[in-house]
């Protein structure tokens, strides 16, 4: 469905009227502002979206409509092409929103839960070439990409970003710096889980980023010997107490063995003198 350089500033969707199974639907060179997105947005919302790709290339859609959109994408498992080109008033906050949409880096948990069904932002024409292509643009570049070549498996494109951009020092630095993440990766990492980080940091990276995520996460480990010496010293204490209350059990049962047969020799002594 298209409707290009139709003059239109705002739209309104009736859902029971949406056609069936609508795959595409281009927008684009229309005046339409944020708030005349607020409609549009059910098409991308529910179980039963369809919509895969959605062409909104030079209208009037700021930050806020960036917003909308990306609020109606985040449980979205349809749109796999969104275009923005030509969209000045979108600032690199707006894109910043983009980016959190397909690569949330302020949490493990978040970045495995981002948005890995989109494959292509399109912010400019000349995305690739264009030499004024941002940093954030990059980084939304290579998240995509990353759901491209996982477009089956969305749980492996999670895992991916977690590998190449939460385990790389460097990449994770840049996305905390520009998400404003100002916490460390393994600080929110349960201690018991470190080996199996360090394990993967080992296997796809080299040395130098083993070692700064060994100096990163070395409180973690020293918890993880410090509570298992802690737990080896409650053991002994146990043990020792345990024994002790089982020698004390063995002894009162010795002492009543000793009374009952006391009391049995002195009732047959009685009965001989009768």
């Amino acid at each position: 469905l298209s409707c290009n350089n139709c003059g239109i500033e705002s739209i309104d969707i009736d859902i029971d009227s949406i056609p069936q199974n609508l795959k595409a639907l281009n927008l684009s060179g229309n005046r339409i502002s944020a708030d005349g997105y607020r409609g549009m947005v059910k098409l991308l919302q529910g179980e039963n979206s369809t919509l895969a790709t959605l062409r909104l290339n030079n209208n009037d859609i700021g930050d806020q409509g960036v917003e909308i959109l990306v609020d109606a994408l985040q449980s979205n498992k349809s749109l796999d092409t969104l275009e923005l080109s030509e969209n000045r008033s979108i600032s690199n906050q707006g894109q910043i929103m983009l980016l959190k949409l397909v690569n949330n880096v302020s949490t493990i948990k978040a970045t495995l839960q981002s948005n890995h069904k989109l494959t292509y932002i399109k912010l400019k024409e000349d995305r690739w070439t264009s030499p004024d292509t941002t940093e954030i643009e990059r980084h939304i570049i290579m998240a995509t990409y990353i759901n491209s070549r996982n477009q089956s498996n969305p749980e492996a494109a999670g895992r991916k970003k977690v590998i190449e951009t939460q385990l790389n020092s460097e990449k994770r630095a840049a996305l905390a710096n520009l998400q404003g993440v100002n916490h460390s990766l393994y600080s929110e990492i349960n201690p018991l889980h470190l080996p199996e980080v360090l394990y993967l940091v080992g296997r796809y990276y080299d040395q130098r980023e083993l070692y700064i995520a060994l100096k990163s996460s070395i409180a973690g480990v020293i918890s993880i010997v410090n509570r298992k010496q802690c737990l080896q010293h409650q053991r002994a204490y146990l043990r020792a107490k345990l024994e002790a209350v089982e020698a004390e059990i063995s002894a009162i049962e010795a002492a009543e063995g000793h009374v009952d047969v006391v009391g049995i020799g002195s009732e047959s002594r009685s009965n001989k003198r009768r």
